[in-house]
């Protein structure tokens, strides 16, 4: 356990604000302060119209900065004071909900609090429906146990969606971990069709989700979309939504809800097998 804390304690490849680390300094460490800084400095894609935006292409292009330090430096560009200093919706970052749960766990990295961003299906979006989505999930020391934290959900949201569960320590069953997901598809207990978002759902969503989990484990938060390599490729997809190569994800679901006990596992066979590592042009500049 110790081993894994530490770890997750740390930047990865993605969460680093390089040269804007000072935007990370004097922010407040308790999670309800510090998930409303995020909510005042960023606003979903998907949720702008409520907010009053009609979003211009350069702006909704905003989701494809994969890098917490490029993000950082779009919002400057956009307003240039500092986090803690709320902005109004139309200068705030455009991300969604990986973007909410990596800036979470860059700004919690950076104050050495382990946190990593996870991967899986959020139950409150919408009725008998496994939406895919992100949370940050933190570790609480003082009550020696990791909780799901959803920085999205501001109270606009939260009204909107009539949540009857508290977002700062959202229950496992109401965000449901790519593993988990994989495993009640595959034991019959859900149907995989409920899991996806829009016209993409069934088996290969889920394994893409429980892969993003995973990678998301190794410190490697790739954009939803991200792809083409390892197991994610059509090809891999193709094999899964068939049913004849689950082996692989089988694997990935038993490790990833092992979760800290499984940590000197899940590092290596990222290390070790090409198939479950990221390319190293994912980390560069774009």
């Amino acid at each position: 356990m110790h081993a894994a804390l530490k770890y997750y304690a740390t930047q990865g490849p993605l969460t680093g604000a390089g040269p804007h680390a000072a935007l990370f300094e004097r922010l407040p460490a308790d999670i309800p302060a510090l998930v409303k800084v995020i909510q005042g400095v960023m606003v979903h894609i998907f949720w702008a119209e409520a907010y009053g935006l009609q979003l211009s292409d350069v702006r909704k292009s905003e989701v494809n900065l994969r890098r917490v330090d490029l993000q950082l430096a779009r919002l400057l560009e956009l307003d240039p004071r500092p986090l803690s200093e709320a902005r109004p919706p139309e200068r705030r970052l455009v991300g969604n909900c990986r973007d909410f749960s990596v800036m979470m766990a860059a700004i919690l990295r950076h104050q050495g609090v382990p946190a990593r961003a996870r991967c899986g299906f959020g139950t409150y979006f919408l009725p008998d429906h496994f939406e895919d989505h992100w949370v940050c999930e933190v570790w609480n020391a003082e009550q020696g146990r990791w909780v799901l934290v959803d920085a999205q959900l501001d109270a606009m949201m939260a009204d909107v969606l009539k949540l009857d569960f508290d977002p700062l320590d959202t229950p496992r069953d109401r965000f449901i971990v790519g593993g988990q997901a994989w495993q009640w598809c595959r034991e019959g207990k859900e149907d995989p069709q409920k899991f996806g978002i829009f016209d993409m759902h069934g088996m290969a969503f889920v394994a893409g989700d429980l892969m993003r989990d995973f990678l998301a484990f190794n410190k490697v938060e790739i954009l939803p979309w991200d792809g083409g390599w390892g197991y994610i490729t059509d090809q891999g997809y193709a094999n899964i939504e068939d049913g004849s190569d689950y082996g692989p994800m089988d694997r990935l679901a038993a490790l990833t809800l092992a979760g800290d006990t499984a940590f000197e596992e899940i590092r290596a066979l990222y290390e070790n097998d090409t198939n479950f590592h990221a390319p190293a042009d994912l980390f560069s500049p774009q």
